[in-house]
């Protein structure tokens, strides 16, 4: 097992999944399994609770994408959870409690007294399905999903109609400096920004509204040995790697060291996790691209915000059809202090807040246009607030919500419109919400719009501004969308 540590090795024996080579005293974050968070890909089923609840559907990690050496990405694309069954070696299941062993091959499992029970990865379980024909029929229908009708897990007693995650993205990491936290070669090739990676949010074939969890590892590589050819077995191996070895490089006995902690090679260095909901589409979404334009960053000059960066629109330029969708919205908070880094920025300290509004000219100035005067919006529609006219959804995103509309609609309570509302927003938004769920909006014909935000386009901040370019679909694009 990759559990036994290079620090205690054989002494111990067998060693659980809570201590790995990297972390040989068992010490846990949370619920985390360090031995899962360590290494990756993971050769146990990574289920999230011990009996599948049909009620609160929990589910294993999905791989959405790995980013490495593009020669394993086929390897890696089959050996994924998404799609590849895993097995574990199951004790017992009285009492409906299931006990799982320590062995992780058949064989082992067999000398312990266990079932080697397969497990299926899943996205969603349509629980409404109930027969195998009806869950075929229910799986043509689908994109990007796989949906198979099968046991969770090979003891069950009864098969379901599981409904698997798309195959992962696998591609060459963005090309930097090495330990560089800044502007990357990206995929896209337009300017450098930030290093990142376009991900399609899951598809729930239930309609559902689900809460989700987005888990970032950043792994650290070596080139001193074949971390795909060397596993436990290797531990306290030092004709593979050693700490800190003396190297001989005069020839007189009289050695120079090198720095070389092997704890740090090989494993997973970054372990980050942001929850996100994900809400199920109106009857005018169906079937569109939908584009989420929010904000990165965080408050702070350059220097405060390593190794995060300054705020900024993502994505800051934005070329789509007027068969897509944008959604605008953002996230803040009103409690943070930067670790007491500093709070370079206007209003609050402590706070974040956006907006988004129409420049009055082209990217490099600073001011925007009045709500008056901001045409553009006379271009777009919302999905979210149908009643919302061009004004409506301007004045929405320059107060981020702080106004719901001029006058009320039937998602704006007429008591939270520009009009009514008592409490007028504060010259630096102090008293505008910090998160807003903005809009989706369509586009009515093409048009183009440069952007920014009052609060943080500021010496500061440096520049929070951003551009969007609609041109009409082709008839071609509309028919193959509607193909699909």
């Amino acid at each position: 097992s990759s559990g036994i540590n290079a620090e205690y090795g054989d002494e111990v024996g067998y060693v659980t999944a809570s201590r790995t080579r990297q972390n040989a005293n068992g010490g846990r974050s949370g619920y985390e399994c360090p031995e899962e968070r360590d290494y990756y890909p993971y050769w146990a089923p990574t289920l999230q609770t011990e009996n599948w609840d049909s009620t609160s559907q929990r589910t294993p990690w999905i791989d959405a994408a790995w980013l490495g050496n593009p020669s394993k990405c086929t390897w890696m694309k089959q050996a994924s959870f998404n799609r590849k069954a895993s097995f574990r070696c199951v004790l017992s299941k009285e009492d409906d409690k299931r006990k799982y062993g320590k062995s992780i091959t058949k064989a082992d499992c067999t000398k312990e007294g266990g079932s080697w029970v397969k497990f299926n990865s899943f996205l969603e379980v349509l629980t409404d399905v109930t027969t195998e024909a009806d869950c075929k029929v229910t799986a043509k229908s689908q994109g990007d999903n796989n949906i198979i009708w099968d046991k969770l897990r090979s003891d069950d007693d009864s098969k379901v109609c599981i409904v698997q995650a798309p195959t992962m993205q696998c591609r060459q990491a963005p090309w930097t400096r090495v330990n560089h936290l800044g502007n990357a070669d990206n995929y896209d090739n337009q300017n450098p920004n930030a290093s990142r990676i376009e991900l399609d949010l899951p598809y729930f074939p239930s309609g559902e509204a689900k809460r989700c969890v987005l888990r970032i590892r950043y792994n650290i590589s070596t080139g001193d040995y074949n971390g795909w050819k060397t596993d436990a077995s290797s531990n306290n191996d030092d004709d593979v790697i050693s700490n800190n070895p003396t190297i001989d490089v005069f020839g007189d006995g009289n050695g120079i060291t090198l720095a070389l902690n092997t704890a740090q090679t090989g494993r997973v260095f970054q372990d980050r996790s942001h929850i996100f909901e994900i809400l199920p589409r109106t009857e005018a979404m169906e079937g569109k691209t939908m584009y989420n334009l929010n904000v990165m960053g965080k408050r702070g000059n350059l220097e405060q915000t390593v190794p995060s960066t300054e705020y900024d629109f993502v994505p800051s330029s934005l070329a789509i059809t007027t068969d897509d969708l944008v959604h605008v919205q953002w996230t803040g908070s009103n409690t943070h202090n930067n670790n007491n880094d500093g709070n370079a920025g206007e209003g609050t300290d402590g706070t974040d807040r956006h907006n988004l509004m129409q420049m009055s000219g082209d990217i490099s100035g600073s001011y925007p246009y009045t709500i008056a005067k901001a045409s553009f919006w006379n271009n777009v529609e919302s999905l979210t607030d149908p009643e919302a006219t061009g004004e409506d959804i301007a004045i929405g995103l320059a107060s981020s919500g702080h106004y719901c509309a001029k006058s009320g609609t039937d998602t704006c309570p007429a008591s939270e419109s520009l009009d009514k509302k008592k409490t007028k927003m504060d010259d630096k938004m102090n008293n505008a919400p910090a998160s807003y769920s903005g809009h989706v909006l369509k586009f009515k014909k093409a048009c183009s719009i440069n952007y920014l935000c009052t609060r943080n386009n500021s010496f500061s901040n440096r520049s929070q501004k951003g551009t969007i370019w609609v041109r009409k679909s082709s008839k071609a694009e509309v028919k193959k969308r509607a193909e699909k």
